[in-house]
């Protein structure tokens, strides 16, 4: 059975793309067929998978405005070892010209529908914003996964996030839940850390996973050399963190 889920956060710099790219090269590390979708339009995604967004014949943008079909749009990441539907600066124009369009809400939906029986897990990078983009995202996903540090508007953040989740589920995607919150950038030394990290566990009790991902300059290289932290320095804190996380998504899943 397929999981798709949307990595997501309405907060930027959170580490939502260095999750999503690092997760998925994780997972197929551990035998697991993956499909990253690169909904921002940055494609930041889609760079640090090794492939170059500036060469993209065919994008997510022509997928979501049915001028490609999905198998002419996904590329393989070597460096990765899993597929990806890339983007680039395009897809910022696939919001305007959406808008009219009916069914704009569920184009990924559609999309994916030929390919989703191929894989274990299909991770979407989300854009930091709840954009049309977004609404793609969280209508084709079974759940979300939010990454976040554990900083004083943190907690905000999330709650205006549940919040968003709740009206999804109400009028588009009456599946859709809280997969995990993910603390991302983690420095142990930090007292307010510590306290944010605590508050977390004792709101979202089960849902904060154990794994806690530290501030890494490995992670943070990475993405410049076209490559996850597993294929750039796999004994690396940041890899070894991802590949953790990894194992305990799949144990979960049991």
């Amino acid at each position: 059975m397929t999981k798709i889920l949307a990595i997501t956060n309405q907060k930027g710099g959170v580490g939502k793309t260095t999750t999503a790219v690092n997760l998925a090269a994780s997972l197929a590390r551990l035998k697991c067929r993956v499909l990253l979708v690169d909904l921002d339009p940055q494609g930041n995604a889609t760079m640090g998978c090794g492939i170059n967004k500036r060469d993209l014949k065919h994008s997510v943008y022509h997928l979501l405005l049915e001028m490609a079909d999905v198998r002419t749009v996904i590329q393989y990441s070597t460096s990765g070892q899993f597929d990806v539907l890339p983007a680039n600066r395009d897809l910022a124009g696939a919001e305007v010209e959406l808008v009219t369009e009916e069914k704009r809400e569920t184009r990924l939906k559609q999309a994916l529908v030929q390919v989703v029986d191929n894989y274990d897990y299909i991770l979407i990078d989300c854009p930091p914003a709840l954009n049309l983009l977004a609404v793609n995202a969280l209508t084709v996903a079974d759940a979300v996964l939010i990454p976040m540090q554990c900083e004083y508007y943190a907690l905000e953040g999330v709650s205006d996030l549940v919040n968003t989740i709740k009206k999804i589920r109400t009028h588009l995607n009456p599946n859709l839940e809280v997969e995990g919150l993910l603390r991302t950038m983690f420095d142990p030394r930090s007292t307010l850390a510590q306290q944010v990290s605590a508050q977390l566990k004792d709101h979202f009790k089960h849902k904060v996973y154990d794994t806690v991902i530290p501030r890494n300059i490995r992670l943070a290289e990475a993405p410049s050399y076209g490559q996850p932290v597993l294929e750039y320095d796999a004994s690396s804190k940041g890899a070894l963190a991802y590949i953790a996380l990894a194992e305990e998504m799949l144990k979960k899943s049991q």
